[in-house]
């Protein structure tokens, strides 16, 4: 994982609102449960996932 930076997307409920206090809430809970360098640097909240078809994600695309 040299050179690589973990990245989360997150698809949000509806009625919630991605908030630094609720990325942070998530990268304390990861930090926690993983080892401390596999926590998300960066975290994205979406409202859907691009999937194709088939109903898979199109992770190229996040």
């Amino acid at each position: 994982m040299r050179g690589q930076i973990v990245k989360a997307t997150i698809k949000l409920v509806k009625g919630k609102e991605g908030t630094d206090e609720l990325k942070k809430e998530i990268q304390d809970y990861v930090k926690s449960h993983t080892a401390p360098y596999k926590y998300p640097r960066i975290v994205v909240f979406r409202d859907e996932l691009p999937k194709t078809v088939s109903g898979k994600i199109q992770r190229n695309k996040l």
